[in-house]
């Protein structure tokens, strides 16, 4: 992974670091800056995180950037698309001036509020739809298929909303943070009783604090097999040290068309086995081959 050059500035009571060539008036109206450039504690953590993030972005745009020009992002969930204007900045605008940066976003207002923001910019190479996932799986507003996608901080099944997206799209990477996890969890609870005298591992899950901890972890499990089940090769790391994040897992999905059969099979066992049998079509895999 390559270092990162870095600026230092002043901030309120510590000091921030910028990357070269990051534009201080973006950040400013990303309220990651103050108007007189200072930064608070919350900001500065959630611009490591982003520039973190960017470290692990960064090469896989370059890869397919050798192979097309024209190399399409969306960013599912962009939020206020802090992760969007900060990739547009550093890799598109100067790199990748052919390339096209969609933001996906439900809530109208930041939708707006961002194209307004790309305009104000000379951003042109960015577009942001007001689209639930369904509507985005099917929107002429989106090219057909999707080089790659990301989802920062996605909350509980928002991630796997873009799994859905991705692999419809047939994305060659994909880019996942996932947060709050909480449908699982769910599921476990419901079905305790039943599952608690069947197996001594349910132990791992018998007390409320355990079921919420075990079902987030689980849930990611879920989710690697399930891209590895569609010819995906997995990686999963931190994001940021759990200082900065307790939302800090780091999926990494590139497909290569790896053989499906395997990671189909263990994740209907996983199913089977904790009792989540009504979790299938979240989960689905497809047909192995």
């Amino acid at each position: 992974m390559k270092g990162l050059p870095l600026f230092e500035a002043n901030t309120m009571s510590d000091k921030y670091e910028v990357r070269p060539g990051q534009s201080i008036e973006l950040l400013k109206e990303l309220h990651i800056l103050t108007r007189d450039g200072k930064m608070n504690q919350d900001s500065r953590r959630k611009l490591k995180q982003v520039y973190h993030l960017f470290q692990f972005i960064e090469p896989l745009l370059e890869e397919r950037l050798a192979d097309h020009p024209e190399i399409t992002l969306v960013d599912h969930g962009a939020g206020k698309s802090y992760l969007g204007f900060i990739l547009y900045d550093l890799f598109f605008k100067e790199k990748a001036p052919l390339a096209h940066l969609y933001g996906i976003e439900t809530r109208e207002e930041l939708v707006t509020r961002s194209r307004e923001l790309a305009d104000r910019l000379g951003f042109g190479g960015m577009s942001f739809v007001n689209l639930s996932v369904a509507e985005s799986t099917r929107s002429e507003k989106l090219p057909a298929t999707i080089d790659v996608v990301t989802a920062l901080h996605a909350c509980n099944t928002a991630t796997d909303d873009a799994i859905h997206f991705a692999l419809a799209k047939q994305a060659r990477h994909i880019v996942l943070v996932p947060c709050c996890q909480a449908e699982v969890a769910a599921v476990l609870r419901k079905n305790k009783g039943r599952q608690l005298g069947q197996s001594v591992l349910t132990e791992i899950w018998r007390h409320p604090i355990h079921t919420r901890e075990f079902g987030s972890q689980i849930t990611n499990v879920l989710r690697c097999l399930q891209l590895e089940a569609h010819g995906y090769q997995v990686s999963v790391t931190e994001l940021v040290g759990w200082e900065h994040s307790m939302k800090n897992e780091l999926i990494i999905a590139t497909w290569k068309d790896l053989p499906r059969r395997k990671p189909a099979e263990k994740l209907e066992q996983l199913l089977d086995s904790l009792g989540l049998d009504e979790m299938r079509e979240r989960f689905f895999t497809g047909a192995p081959v």
